[in-house]
């Protein structure tokens, strides 16, 4: 029988859910911003393109820290240092320079490179007997604060002017950050494990495929994600008759949030296997409608369904990660981010590359994430039928 954990600290994890919420608004900021600097500072799309390069090289420079720090039992401390530079970052975003503004989204991506991977890992500590459920639920309000960041940066916004938006955000990130300083010592503990089971810190995880399988299923799949938050509000903004009420990007977020308050009841009927599976399906079904749509109106119906269903496919992928590799395997879980942010990275900058070659086409940029849907139910299909490891 598993050893019961002391009982779980409640403001912690209520600080945890915030910064998940505001890192949600952080994390797509840029899709948000992304027209209004490019007016700013009179971008291509392949300019453009870089902001999402220096974010995720950033991020990709704040999960290596992550890794080393939940190595030594600090992912609170990640948390912590994640939330201050992204409120230096987002405020550093009113630059006028160009190369000032990447390196404003640099620092953001830093923070998120921080804060996303040790937040994730805590939840999953902190839930060990409902990992996929408490993920949903962490992941839900990830999409609350996606959902929020479109028309709060419209709302506050004046022309190309973002400060009093960047401002707030970067208040908000710096209180939850000032609030995580003040939990007691001694509050974050390693992951409670069953004495009988065969997972231990020793077990080679990243010498086998099935985890580099898994950790590539991630990176398709969050360059998806990516790619989709950051470059859909343009996209929108190259049709006739945008409309100002319901934009796609909105509702792209707004039905990944229905998506994530779903999950939890549907994980009752179904198992990770086929939730993946049906979540790649209606992504496939959503990005058909979305790609040949020339009105806003079909533009919207194929986002809002494309957004409902990759809204589990995150959460359910990785808590596939920790059941077949055991507990501990959430301490050596670096590869498997690593692998999404190199996948944010790529996608992102190979739409606005495509685009740019296409005279601006962007709509040629964006099939490459048709191709993405596909791949993911080719490695779904095969993961499906692969054995968990025995790792005796």
């Amino acid at each position: 029988m598993s050893p019961e954990r002391k009982e779980k600290p409640k403001f912690l994890i209520t600080l945890l859910h915030l910064g998940f919420f505001a890192s949600g608004i952080a994390t797509v900021w840029i899709g948000q911003v992304l027209p209004i600097l490019a007016e700013k500072l009179t971008l291509n799309d392949a300019q453009s393109s870089y902001f999402f390069t220096w974010q995720f090289s950033g991020s990709l420079l704040g999960t290596f820290a992550t890794n080393r720090l939940g190595k030594q039992n600090k992912f609170i401390f990640a948390a912590i240092v994640g939330c201050f530079l992204m409120a230096f970052g987002i405020v550093s975003m009113n630059a006028d320079s160009y190369r000032l503004c990447l390196f404003a989204f640099f620092f953001t991506g830093i923070g998120i490179g921080l804060t996303l991977p040790s937040i994730n890992m805590l939840i999953l500590e902190l839930n060990t007997e409902r990992a996929g459920s408490a993920l949903s639920v962490l992941n839900f309000f990830w999409g609350l604060g996606a959902i929020s960041s479109q028309p709060f940066v419209d709302f506050f916004a004046r022309g190309t002017n973002i400060f009093t938006p960047t401002l707030m955000l970067g208040a908000f990130f710096f209180i939850i950050g000032a609030g995580i300083i003040f939990q007691p010592p001694g509050v974050e503990q390693r992951p409670v494990t069953d004495e009988s089971a065969p997972e231990d810190f020793e077990i080679p995880i990243w010498t086998r495929p099935l985890a580099w399988t898994i950790a590539l299923f991630n990176f398709i799949h969050v360059g998806f994600e990516s790619a989709m938050g950051g470059w859909l509000k343009t996209y929108t903004q190259r049709l006739e008759g945008v409309s100002v009420w319901f934009p796609p990007i909105f509702l792209y977020f707004l039905f990944f949030v229905i998506g994530r308050a779903v999950a939890p009841i549907l994980f009752r009927y179904l198992n990770e296997n086929k939730m993946l599976m049906l979540g790649l399906l209606t992504i496939l079904f959503g990005m058909i409608i979305l790609l040949s749509a020339e009105s806003v109106a079909f533009l919207s119906l194929g986002a809002s369904i494309s957004g409902f269903g990759t809204s589990w496919i995150f959460p359910t992928n990785i808590s596939r990660f920790t059941k077949i590799f055991g507990a501990s395997s959430t301490r050596r879980a670096t590869p498997f981010f690593i692998c999404g942010t190199l996948g944010a990275t790529f996608t992102t900058w190979l739409i606005g590359y495509i685009s740019n070659a296409y005279e601006n086409d962007l709509r040629s940029g964006m099939f490459v994430l048709l191709g993405s849907v596909l791949v993911l139910i080719v490695l779904q299909v095969g993961l499906n039928f692969r054995k968990s490891p025995n790792l005796k």
